[in-house]
């Protein structure tokens, strides 16, 4: 049986991989993004199965508006996909005020207010799923990408909640986690070259000047794969609320919780002195 999904970022990347995929197999696609006529060709083949709206995601009102019609227009909306971002690589001192807070608008802001605008007419029909698109970021770290990386370590915190509030309407909530993938995220991405004599030679330096000794042909993933993986995460009945994405992201992650398991074990007799007398903590 065709459904119907809703997905953010859909001119390149995941997004438009997902919309192809989708619209092949006999879905509609209601599909945003900022120029909506890099989906042409998609509209010529599909027809009316493609629902399209210019978004910047940015702009939540207009996100609203687009996230009110598509309901209105269509009826039932399956699966809600938020894959709009981009990638900002530079030092924490370094980067603008601009840069800053274009990154937390977009990739931590839009998606929270996506969620706020697809919840009440998700809940009116009894649920549905929603995929936010994260990353193995969102649980370890590389330098020169702080910036990157909270936003990531953010929506992992709104979403983990989210799905709490949420499940109990029926919608179910998914982070999906890819390692990295053969896509234009690097050569597309905010870069400011590090200028500061105090970060001379330093790998972080380094990456913002082009020299990561990570290429192309060094990454795992494929992003249709990727997309092909995340509708099958949709339709399941009963999806994971985190999902790993690339034998990278499943073996840096699973090392990092390791370790950081670990070193909270090793925490534990500091952290009972600052109980209060008496307290008797609760047995496992």
């Amino acid at each position: 049986m065709a459904s119907t999904w809703f997905i953010t970022g859909t001119s390149s990347g995941f997004g438009r991989h997902m919309t192809e995929l989708l619209l092949d197999r006999g879905d509609r696609v209601a599909a945003t993004l900022r120029n909506p006529a890099r989906l042409d060709d998609l509209a010529a083949r599909h027809g009316d199965r493609l629902w399209r709206a210019r978004l910047d995601v940015t702009d939540t009102a207009r996100m609203r508006e687009v996230v009110d019609a598509a309901f209105a227009d269509i009826g039932r909306i399956d699966a809600v996909v938020s894959n709009a971002g981009y990638g900002l690589i530079g030092l924490a001192e370094e980067l603008t005020d601009e840069q800053i807070e274009r990154q937390i608008d977009t990739n931590v802001t839009a998606p929270i207010q996506l969620a706020r605008a697809v919840t009440p007419h998700l809940r009116a029909q009894g649920g549905g799923r929603f995929l936010q698109t994260s990353s193995m970021g969102g649980h370890i770290v590389f330098p020169a990408m702080s910036l990157y990386h909270t936003s990531k370590w953010a929506l992992e915190g709104f979403f983990e909640t989210y799905a709490l509030e949420t499940e109990r309407f029926g919608i179910r909530t998914t982070l999906i986690e890819p390692g990295m993938v053969a896509t234009d995220f690097y050569s597309s991405a905010d870069v400011t070259p590090s200028a500061l004599p105090a970060y001379a030679g330093t790998q972080a330096a380094e990456f913002t000047h082009g020299k990561s000794s990570v290429t192309l042909e060094d990454m795992p993933g494929d992003p249709r794969k990727v997309a092909e993986a995340m509708i099958r995460i949709g339709d399941l009945t009963d999806p994971p609320r985190r999902q790993l994405l690339g034998s990278d992201a499943h073996r840096l992650v699973h090392d990092a919780l390791k370790a950081r398991l670990e070193s909270t074990e090793a925490q534990y007799e500091v952290a009972l002195t600052t109980d209060r007398d008496g307290f008797v903590p609760p047995q496992a």
